[in-house]
C-alpha cells in the first residue's frame, strides 16, 4: 500500500540535512579567514571560505529583508505543495524537501550570520563556477528532482490515465 506521506522519512532527511550544512558552515567560519583556501582535488575542488550577501551568483546583494520575505513565503508554498500536491508522490516529496531543507539552511545564515556562508569552490574545464554550499545542493538537487517529476513522471500517470 502507498503511503500518502513518507513524513517519517522526509523529516529526518531534511533535519540531517540542515544539520550537515550548519554544521560544515560552522567548521568553516571557525577554522577559516573568509579568503582562505585549501585543494581537495588539485584545482578542481577546493575549500575557500567565502560570504555572500546575495542570492545565487552573488545576484540581489544586501537586501535581508527581500531575502527574509521571499525565504518565508517559499517555505510556506513548499508546506502548501507538499500537502496539496505530493501525496501519494516520493519523489516530489524528495525534492520538496531538499528545497525546503537549503532555504532554511541558508535562511539560518542570514539570520544569525548577516551572510551566506560558501566553501565548495568548483573549477569545471576553465569555468570557475561560484562557490557554493551545502543548502545551495540542496535547492539546486530539489530543483532537479522536481522537475523531473513534473517533465517525467507526471507525463507517464498522463498517458496511463488517457489509455
Amino acid at each position: 500500500m502507498n503511503k500518502k506521506y513518507n513524513l517519517s522519512v522526509m523529516i529526518p532527511i531534511g533535519l540531517f540535512l540542515i544539520i550537515m550544512d550548519q554544521l560544515s558552515k560552522w567548521i568553516i567560519v571557525k577554522t577559516m579567514n573568509v579568503g582562505d583556501s585549501f585543494s581537495v582535488i588539485g584545482n578542481i575542488l577546493e575549500i575557500t571560505s567565502h560570504r555572500n550577501n546575495g542570492a545565487a551568483w552573488g545576484m540581489l546583494q544586501n537586501q535581508m529583508i527581500f531575502f527574509y520575505i521571499i525565504t518565508v513565503i517559499v517555505l510556506l508554498a513548499i508546506l502548501y505543495f507538499f500537502k496539496q500536491d505530493a501525496a501519494f508522490k516520493p519523489v516530489m516529496q524528495l525534492g520538496l524537501t531538499l528545497i525546503f531543507a537549503g532555504a532554511v539552511g541558508n535562511f539560518i545564515d542570514r539570520l544569525f550570520r548577516g551572510s551566506v556562508v560558501d566553501f565548495i569552490d568548483t573549477k569545471i574545464i576553465n569555468y570557475d563556477f561560484p562557490i557554493f554550499n551545502i543548502a545551495d545542493s540542496c535547492l539546486t538537487i530539489g530543483v532537479i528532482v522536481l522537475l523531473y517529476e513534473i517533465l517525467v513522471n507526471e507525463n507517464k500517470e498522463k498517458k496511463h490515465a488517457d489509455i
